[in-house]
């Protein structure tokens, strides 16, 4: 049976109280009512294979047995694997008594079509079958040979999340790299493929299959205003009201942000209310948290930590990971710094940084002065 239920203001909040006596002020804060660790587990990378499904099931359970209760994946991610994986971790630990569903923020994307478990030998015949003799897409839906955003396609990736989960509603639900259509499209029709998506998602919403829905992009909430594949948030927010009004459930956006990939809080591409701001000050202003992905890039920016970063950021850190991390866990305005996870060791020393104070505010702006 799917675990019921979803992350809730109590369920989270009790989650948060059972560290109070080791978690530092700032690792959890409050988004959109839940209670939000700074530091969340993501499981991208990896081999589609079983020794990596059990690290990441016993990461997930760890990460969450350390303080941090959010957890995001996408149905591609290893062939749908990853899912499967947390849905082991989340199932074990409720049945111990060491996890309620209400706790944990899950969530997942959709939009690559994806095989399961493994790619098939004939990919084209696999997703003929699967999908299109079916009449869940169609060729014309597909960007690319990768991509789609579909209504009838979301809804069945939405589902088969949900089995692999083991849950009967996600948290957050992600149009994945939604700029993707922009290769091959016009805008006006790329904007009347998203009322559609936004439009079933909303249906989703309100049949308890997701709680809030959003964009998880690489390019395009960093892009400048005049890219292709720019993504305007306000416009997808206004997108979303003009579909279901101020009740609308667009309520989360993700995006790489890390040292080498600083753009949502230095760059002020992003218009809200005819100003330019950067995306985590435009985000607040449409109430639309903010979770980053990729935060230390892979481990790439640990490996090249610029001087300055040490000395503003490091303090009494242990590792120039963790002085990473820090610099995105403790930008002004961000939800939670998600960070790519499966081994334990990994996890435990990322992890520590829960009972560390943040940066303070100031040195973002003497950061911001030296650029």
């Amino acid at each position: 049976m799917p675990l019921a239920g979803f992350a809730t203001a109590d369920g989270t909040a009790r989650y948060a109280g059972r560290f109070a006596a080791q978690a530092a002020p700032g690792h959890f804060r409050v988004r959109a009512g839940l209670t939000l660790s700074s530091l969340g587990i993501g499981t991208y990378l990896g081999e589609p294979d079983a020794a990596t499904d059990e690290q990441y099931a016993g990461a997930v359970a760890r990460a969450l047995e350390l303080g941090l209760n959010v957890v995001d994946t996408a149905i591609n991610y290893r062939f749908q694997r990853s899912e499967r994986s947390i849905g082991a971790a989340l199932a074990e630990l409720v049945a111990a008594g060491k996890l309620a569903r209400e706790e944990v923020i899950v969530s997942t994307k959709a939009g690559f079509l994806t095989p399961d478990g493994g790619y098939p030998p004939d990919p084209a015949a696999y997703f003929t079958r699967e999908y299109i003799e079916p009449g869940i897409l169609r060729v014309e839906d597909v960007v690319g040979g990768m991509h789609c955003l579909a209504p009838a396609y979301l809804e069945n990736q939405l589902s088969r999340s949900l089995r692999n989960l083991g849950l009967e509603t996600v948290d957050i639900f992600y149009l994945h790299n939604p700029e993707t259509q922009l290769q091959a499209i016009p805008r006006k029709e790329f904007l009347a493929r998203l009322r559609a998506a936004f439009e079933k998602l909303e249906t989703l919403a309100a049949a308890g299959k997701l709680r809030c829905y959003g964009a998880a992009t690489w390019d395009g909430l960093r892009r400048r205003p005049d890219a292709r594949d720019y993504l305007s948030l306000e416009e997808m927010v206004s997108l979303a009201g003009e579909v279901a009004g101020s009740a609308h459930r667009f309520r989360a956006a993700q995006l790489p942000y890390n040292l080498a990939m600083p753009e949502a809080f230095f760059f002020a591409n992003q218009k809200v209310s005819g100003q330019w701001v950067p995306l985590l000050a435009a985000a607040e202003k449409l109430g639309v948290t903010v979770f980053a992905s990729a935060s230390i890039l892979q481990g790439q920016v640990a490996r090249t930590l610029p001087g300055e970063i040490r000395s503003l950021f490091k303090g009494n850190l242990e590792t120039d990971a963790q002085c990473a991390l820090q610099f995105v866990r403790s930008t002004p305005g961000l939800g939670t710094a998600l960070v790519g996870m499966r081994q334990l060791g990994h996890v435990e020393e990322n992890a520590r940084l829960a009972g560390k104070p943040l940066a303070p505010p100031e040195k973002f702006q003497e950061l911001a002065g030296q650029e």
